[in-house]
């Protein structure tokens, strides 16, 4: 696939998710020169076993691992919604915010998880704030965010209706696009390790990350590479 939008939006539960999801294709795009935002629903405020780690000051180590992230992988814009971690519900209130962010920005393509994905194989339940935050990011997309008729009050901040045209569900359940990220493979997992205090052995992640990430392609090389369900509106 060799589309690449001029602007984009990634919209996701916590931070490290946008770097673990889609930091392939985020560095793909970028790389070309598309304008890229991070839309952060929650602040990743509970993800630490260290008894001595308080939510307020986990939630200040989070959001700026999450800036260094993003500018590794050519991230403009980072915004952070900052909702207690593990309490997002697709609620009428958020998605209206998530409605103001995209027609604000007004991105040709959003990034966003499957709402539908349960579990990944037999050993990993995905986590609930990834389904919502995937909800959330649907709802606004359709038909919210092209639609006067939806959150009208918008109309008085210069914020008319936005439709995107592509969307890209990542890790999700039924793959329809399959992205060589071979060429950003490497940026991918240098950004997803700017989240030091998510990572208790780097070097097993790292490792284990390749051996996930590896296909061969229909020319029969080693590639790394991201699925995704593409879907096209409008």
């Amino acid at each position: 696939m060799t589309y690449t939008p001029e602007k984009a939006m990634v919209i996701m539960a916590h931070p490290d998710d946008p770097e673990f999801f889609c930091g392939g294709l985020t560095a793909q795009w970028a790389g070309k020169g598309a304008h890229i935002t991070y839309l952060i629903l929650t602040s990743g405020n509970k993800g630490s076993d260290d008894p001595t780690m308080t939510p307020e000051r986990l939630a200040e180590i989070r959001q700026a691992e999450q800036r260094r992230a993003a500018a590794v992988l050519g991230v403009q814009d980072v915004i952070f919604f900052a909702e207690n971690d593990g309490e997002l519900i697709p609620a009428l209130a958020i998605r209206r915010q998530v409605v103001r962010e995209i027609r604000a920005v007004k991105p040709e393509a959003v990034i966003a998880p499957d709402p539908t994905r349960y579990f990944f194989g037999n050993t990993y339940i995905n986590h609930p704030d990834h389904r919502a935050a995937g909800e959330i990011a649907l709802g606004a997309l359709f038909p919210a965010t092209g639609n006067r008729m939806y959150h009208p009050e918008l109309l008085q901040h210069g914020l008319p209706p936005h439709t995107v045209p592509h969307i890209f569900l990542a890790n999700p359940a039924e793959v329809n696009l399959w992205l060589d990220i071979s060429a950003e493979f490497e940026l991918k997992l240098k950004a997803i390790l700017c989240h030091q205090s998510q990572i208790k052995e780097p070097q097993h992640l790292a490792d284990r990350l390749r051996q996930r990430s590896k296909a061969i392609d229909e020319y029969g090389r080693e590639v790394y590479r991201e699925g995704y369900r593409h879907i096209t509106i409008g």
